[in-house]
């Protein structure tokens, strides 16, 4: 099936406009997805981490899912919650995160490694104690590679739970395409295969809490305008979506309950949400544009 075509070019052009903004809003450096032609990005584009991240319903509850898991671990929430602007400013937050990304997927390579060295460098000032007086490091190689693992495992499991489910071989494939941009951040320790992911939730176990900074951090998404306009009703649902995939050992440990996840008649919604847009081609999108870069059709990534 190739891309998704919506009648109505007012709605498309709406989407397109509010997707765009929300990823580089006006007055934010403008990151140009088509340029240098031919330049490869670090994860090459029959991958599947390019059929997933094109998927901006599946990318937002995955998101949220990777940070309920990073704030699980005492260190990684002590270092997000004081040194970010998650707190003050979170739809600011939630956009550099997403364009980061996406910048990781999609992005030429010489863009891709500026933006992770810059990013290092600014982890090398975070340091401090936790609560309990633990000392952490935003680049120590397992926090480095725990914060890796959580977005390997929201972005896919969305993807397999709301779009379609993944073969083991995919699974495989989409946490080994992780590991070029895992290196150039640290995270040498980040899983490279389902199997390694779930012998990592083993190891952080012992390490995994619950605490009030995480309910702070849902109410926050709750509230914040982080989607772009034709999408916010769908908000506080893709927010249950993402407590859903969370690991039921997880959620227990977290304290996060039935209320918190999502309602039986909820799930065909955000599966139809997702699906829908898994075929919408947006012209403006990171991968639309990194296709024209490479030399590819716009509809490449949605021929299936």
């Amino acid at each position: 099936m190739s891309g998704f075509v919506i009648r109505s070019p007012l709605l498309l052009r709406r989407l397109d406009a509010a997707a765009q903004e929300f990823l580089q809003p006006p007055g934010s450096p403008v990151i140009d997805f088509a340029l240098p032609v031919g330049e490869p990005a670090l994860v090459p584009p029959d991958s599947v981490a390019w059929q997933i991240f094109k998927n901006p319903v599946v990318l937002f509850i995955g998101g949220v899912a990777a940070v309920i898991l990073e704030l699980a671990e005492p260190g990684v929430r002590t270092g997000v919650w004081d040194h970010s602007s998650f707190r003050t400013d979170p739809v600011a937050r939630l956009r550099r995160t997403g364009l980061a990304a996406m910048i990781n997927v999609y992005g030429a390579r010489s863009l891709a490694e500026t933006m992770i060295a810059k990013v290092v460098r600014a982890h090398g000032n975070v340091s401090g104690d936790t609560p309990a007086g633990q000392p952490y490091r935003a680049n120590d190689v397992g926090l480095l590679s725990w914060v890796q693992a959580t977005a390997g495992f929201g972005f896919g499991e969305s993807y397999h739970r709301f779009v379609r489910p993944l073969s083991s071989a995919e699974r495989d494939r989409f946490y080994a395409e992780g590991a070029p941009s895992a290196r150039l951040y640290g995270a040498l320790d980040a899983p490279v295969s389902h199997d390694g992911m779930q012998a990592l939730f083993g190891a952080m176990r012992p390490r995994l809490e619950p605490s009030p900074i995480i309910f702070e951090f849902l109410q926050i998404m709750r509230d914040a305008p982080a989607l772009p306009a034709p999408l916010r009703p769908l908000q506080r649902m893709l927010i249950r979506a993402a407590v859903e995939i969370v690991p039921e050992w997880v959620r227990e440990r977290l304290e996060l309950t039935a209320h918190q996840a999502l309602r039986p008649w909820e799930r065909p919604v955000v599966r139809y949400a997702a699906g829908l847009f898994d075929r919408m081609t947006l012209p403006s999108s990171p991968a639309v544009q990194s296709c024209r870069r490479l030399g590819l059709a716009a509809d490449f990534l949605y021929r299936r």
